[in-house]
């Protein structure tokens, strides 16, 4: 299959692929989605073949306007409708109980709830419009590995195999948006995934508690959203987390095992372990958002360096906003990995 970039200008051709039941991978402010109607079963299928993704995984809807979500969910409370119009467009992502037989089981693992989106990218808020269908949208990537952040990232892991890419550039924010679980009306808000917008600012606009889920699905289990199983977004090369006060011993017993180290951090450790090193992918600056943004790309950068590395040690951040963020999806990265001195 060819695999045609689309750009600016060829949006409607692109849609047009979409509402044929073809693929076409698609830019958001968080990381690429691959494409395909949500209404389209066979479609949808070919989402999961593509991407080696288990069937069970349930995928999230992709709207262009918060009044699509009316076709597919029952009387949304005032609580939805209030993050709704806070947050949408933007990398908050909410589950609703559905109407039966609204949307394809295949979009919702088999469950009675669906998890809806309107991203924040006005290219792709045109595609969906013009496609005239909500759009499934995971990561545009070979299933577990690290989700792509630039047409590029999806070309590597896609080319050959979908229709089409919509090149909207690098991702603004990097890591996958927060799911937050509306399902039950009369129970707590629940997030189910941590991204950009954080559990602080979900409380103060609600002005209610928000739970955090840190509960990671087995592997005979369903999973209420995406990006719950244990092992993800990991790279080949095996990833170990490292505390700040731990890069000297990190870097020292790299050296005394003769592994060759590829380390992801903000320009502050970068510099401090450079000659140490085979290969450093270095963030922006040390912020948390910096590292969101690069996590995924400097995983890739690094897993597919010419330094043909063993090992590639990450910086940690305080888990509180976007850090929350980085963090899941690193420790997931690394199997829940940190460096101890004494191994």
């Amino acid at each position: 299959m060819e695999t045609k970039l689309f750009d600016q200008d060829h949006i409607a051709e692109a849609a047009a692929v979409l509402a044929k039941g073809g693929l076409v991978a698609f830019p958001t402010e968080t990381v690429y989605g691959l494409g395909a109607s949500a209404l389209l079963p066979d479609a949808v299928a070919q989402v999961y073949q593509v991407k080696g993704r288990p069937s069970d995984n349930p995928l999230i809807v992709h709207v262009a306007a918060a009044e699509q979500v009316a076709a597919f969910v029952d009387n949304l409370s005032p609580m939805a409708k209030q993050l709704m119009d806070t947050f949408w467009p933007g990398p908050l992502t909410l589950i609703f109980k559905i109407k039966p037989d609204s949307l394809p089981s295949i979009v919702t693992g088999g469950l009675t709830t669906a998890a809806f989106r309107m991203p924040d990218h006005p290219q792709t808020l045109a595609l969906i419009s013009q496609a005239q269908q909500p759009l499934v949208g995971p990561s545009a990537n070979t299933s577990g590995k690290p989700s792509p952040t630039s047409a590029a990232h999806v070309w590597h892991d896609l080319h050959g195999k979908i229709a089409g890419i919509l090149d909207g550039g690098a991702t603004r924010i990097g890591v996958e948006s927060t799911v937050l679980d509306l399902s039950d009306p009369s129970g707590t808000p629940i997030i189910l995934r941590p991204g950009a917008i954080a559990k602080e600012q979900l409380e103060t606009v609600l002005e209610t508690e928000v739970l955090l889920d840190k509960h990671l699905v087995s592997a005979g289990e369903v999973p209420k959203a995406p990006g719950m199983k244990y092992k993800h977004y990991a790279p080949n090369t095996k990833v170990m987390m490292v505390h700040d006060t731990d890069w000297p011993a990190a870097i020292n017993w790299a050296q005394a095992n003769h592994f060759k180290v590829g380390v992801l951090a903000g320009p502050t450790i970068a510099e401090a372990v450079r000659k140490e090193t085979a290969a450093i992918y270095q963030y922006f600056d040390d912020s948390p958002e910096a590292a969101a943004r690069g996590l995924f790309a400097g995983l890739r950068a690094l897993d597919e360096s010419t330094a043909a590395l063993d090992l590639l040690l990450a910086a940690t951040f305080t888990e509180a906003g976007i850090g929350a963020a980085y963090m899941n999806r690193l420790k997931k990265a690394a199997n829940h990995e940190y460096f101890q001195e004494n191994k």
